[in-house]
């Protein structure tokens, strides 16, 4: 959980610029965002149950699906998106913190890019003007702690000539001892209504209980709000 800390690091003006430029060319809702419905279709290795959505803001969302198990499956990768989508200035994100260059420059990704004080001692890679890595290590109470890097793989441009991530790969490892826990590769696709970019579809491949698992959710017939 994020949580801001105290820090004596002393913030780098080139990395706050790096930052903000990816943060600025990244697409989110605009800021009049009211929010849409949309038909859902949830499959999971075959198994297919369908029912709808109504996403108003990152934290307000409604999902109707006949599985329990997949209901709250759903809507924790909605709201997923929402958080991601949702508008936001970069004052209000990794902009309050104090931000550093790593000395990596010559990285395939970009540098390493620390956000000092956000608890969850997060970096970032940088790279055209756009986020391609991050890296962060939570913990949440009764749950044991866990790190996990997103390496950005794929994205469009908007109409808006904003970075819109379509392909994503997550390795989940254990803090203690760096052990590989969880691999998910996240492929997104998009449809534009009006003025935004809303979910059309995605599917993640991850490895569960000794077998790799594909999920998918398909949003249709979408009405904003």
């Amino acid at each position: 959980m994020e949580t801001q800390t105290k820090t004596d690091v002393k913030d780098d003006p080139q990395a706050r610029e790096l930052l903000r430029k990816a943060f600025e060319n990244t697409a989110r809702w605009q800021a009049n965002f009211k929010g849409f419905s949309a038909d859902l279709t949830v499959n999971v290795n075959g198994k297919e149950v369908k029912g709808n959505v109504t996403v108003k803001g990152p934290r307000d969302l409604t999902v109707s699906l006949p599985d329990g198990a997949l209901q709250k499956w759903a809507q924790d990768q909605i709201g997923m998106i929402a958080v991601h989508r949702g508008p936001r200035s970069f004052e209000e994100s990794d902009g309050k913190y104090a931000l550093t260059l790593g000395d990596d420059v010559d990285h395939p990704m970009g540098p390493r890019l620390i956000i000092n004080g956000d608890g969850m001692h997060s970096f970032y890679r940088v790279k055209g003007d756009r986020i391609t890595q991050i890296n962060r290590k939570m913990g949440h109470p009764g749950a044991p702690p866990i790190a996990f890097t997103i390496n950005v793989e794929d994205s469009m441009v908007t109409k808006d000539n904003k970075f819109l991530t379509t392909r994503y790969t997550v390795y989940y490892s254990s803090p203690k001892d760096g052990k590989l826990t969880n691999v998910e590769s996240f492929t997104d696709t998009h449809v534009r209504v009006d003025a935004s970019d809303l979910p059309a579809t995605r599917r993640i491949i991850s490895y569960e209980n000794g077998e790799v698992t594909v999920k998918s959710l398909t949003f249709s017939n979408h009405t904003m709000l």
